[in-house]
């Protein structure tokens, strides 16, 4: 493995468990066994390593987000969507346990951020109106499109949040490390959210998967 990637590679681990604003560059350098000019001739600073990998985020949560080309969603489609994203912010999970320090103390990643999220939750929206179009969840009360942006934008909110809520709520002491169990509660979660909008045949699948998903938040259930 090359020494760009070793880094790149090494920086994410320590950003997950220890938190980025507990990391240097030194200490990345100290892990790989490499010298820290090593390290600069790849990556000038701390802030060059932390935007390739929200590249590597970006782009995962893009393919995570795809709608299928040919083909009706099916219910299914709602469940892998969200396992998918759940698994893109466990891999990256230190971008949102540190989230408001990474866009403030870095102007470039900030920018880049915003329409990231725009980006999501507009595809977040033509999955939702293709939920309702597929008959999966049901709109007859409301406005189709209406829903899909309400719905897209809850959903975003607690995907991107959910990390803080564990941290800072369920968990039974600060800087503990995050357990991958509780983040995919936030499957449940979403789902639960969606419950009295199901139609009949697609609340069988969405029952199974909560049930699937679910894991006891300690001091909440």
């Amino acid at each position: 493995m090359k020494t760009r990637e070793r880094i790149l590679q090494a920086s994410l681990s320590l950003f997950n468990e220890q938190g980025e604003r507990q990391v240097t560059t030194n200490h990345i350098a100290a892990h790989l066994g490499i010298s820290p000019g090593n390290l600069y001739y790849h990556f000038r600073n701390k802030e060059q390593i932390v935007a390739e990998l929200f590249s590597r985020y970006e782009a995962q949560i893009a393919d995570s987000l795809a709608l299928p080309g040919e083909r009706s969603l099916v219910a299914e489609d709602k469940v892998h969507y969200l396992e998918t994203l759940f698994e893109g912010i466990w891999d990256y999970r230190f971008l949102y346990r540190e989230l408001e320090h990474l866009l403030i103390s870095d102007p470039a990643l900030s920018a880049r951020f915003r329409p990231f999220a725009q980006r999501c939750i507009a595809q977040g929206r033509a999955i939702y109106q293709g939920l309702v179009e597929a008959g999966i969840l049901c709109a007859e009360r409301t406005d189709p499109q209406a829903l899909a942006q309400a719905m897209a934008i809850n959903s975003w909110l607690l995907l991107t949040n959910w990390v803080s809520f564990v941290c800072s709520v369920v968990s039974s002491e600060p800087g503990q490390p995050l357990d991958q169990r509780l983040l995919r509660r936030g499957v449940h979660q979403v789902l639960a959210l969606e419950r009295g909008l199901l139609t009949p045949e697609a609340a069988v699948v969405v029952e199974q998967a909560m049930a699937d998903f679910y894991q006891p938040l300690p001091g909440l259930d």
